[in-house]
């Protein structure tokens, strides 16, 4: 069942008469008639019924074109949504990022770029390294800012975090300027949960380290790491936070190991096209990044 059929019978069951018809529609009386019969064909049924060489459409036509119309404006609706989508100016872009650049980093890009950008629409989720992953794989994601770098995923980094141990404010180590992870293994930790990016990364560290601390808490967000850290219940490696977004009662330690960092970058599927808008997303953070460093 073509679309354009649909169309043809919509105007014939409006006007009722083959000839108002093809001459509304620009085709021949013939081309229209053959139409229809496939058309009737398919479903199976007449449906108009024939009274003095004129048609009426009759109860099988009045259901078809009710459901003709409906397709035909949904079909229209898609293409239009298509053609929005497809439109660097007014597509919508699906980004993923991490919990951690939620507070600063991507509500900082996102309103510069759509001073530039104004009617550009965005579909965002919040949520864990692997979690990110999933949607970048699974096509509910067109571009993501998160870390570490993920396998088979094309990458741009974009800044590094250096990362320190979180004490209570009044712990022992909370006035040096700096500390061995090593120097820390005998201490409860706080983490997050072993699937997130961060987590993997501490016990990479812990490991170079020679260490195996045990984990009193597994957190889903970094300042409940960083909450619970002064509230007493362990230390946390965690990045070096921006001044105005650390903890009260936390003091934080840079870790004097080279490897204490974290890359963060932006990331999107290899093998498929990036739609206009989320192009000119990833392009507009590729030339600004510096800025936002």
């Amino acid at each position: 069942m073509h679309l354009d059929e649909l169309q043809w019978f919509v105007v014939l069951a409006e006007t009722e008469h083959v000839t108002d018809a093809a001459a509304e529609l620009g085709i021949s009386q013939p081309t229209l008639s053959r139409a229809l019969a496939r058309l009737e064909e398919q479903v199976g049924v007449p449906l108009f019924d024939r009274v003095n060489r004129r048609l009426r459409l009759n109860a099988y036509g009045h259901i078809l074109l009710e459901h003709a119309r409906r397709s035909i404006s949904e079909i229209r609706t898609a293409t239009e949504r298509i053609a929005e989508l497809r439109d660097p100016d007014t597509g919508t872009v699906r980004l993923a990022f991490l919990h951690s650049q939620a507070g600063w980093y991507v509500p900082d890009l996102l309103r510069r770029f759509r001073t530039e950008a104004p009617r550009v629409r965005f579909e965002l989720f919040q949520g864990a390294a692997h979690e990110i992953v999933e949607r970048l794989a699974g096509g509910e994601a067109d571009l993501a800012i998160t870390s570490p770098r993920p396998e088979g995923f094309r990458w741009r980094g974009l800044y590094m975090e250096r990362l320190c141990l979180a004490v209570p404010r009044e712990h022992r180590f909370a006035r040096r300027s700096r500390i061995r992870l090593a120097d820390a293994g005998a201490e409860p930790f706080v983490a997050l949960a072993p699937d997130f990016g961060l987590r993997q990364l501490t016990d990479e560290l812990c490991v170079e380290a020679g260490i195996s601390p045990p984990v009193v808490f597994e957190a889903m967000e970094i300042p409940t790491m960083e909450g619970l850290v002064a509230a007493g219940f362990g230390v946390a490696v965690v990045p070096v936070p921006r001044p105005e977004r650390a903890e009260p009662g936390a003091a934080y330690v840079p870790l004097s190991e080279s490897s204490a960092r974290r890359q963060i970058g932006l990331t999107w599927h290899a093998d498929r096209p990036l739609p206009p808008a989320a192009a000119r997303l990833a392009e507009f953070i590729m030339q600004n990044v510096h800025e936002f460093e």
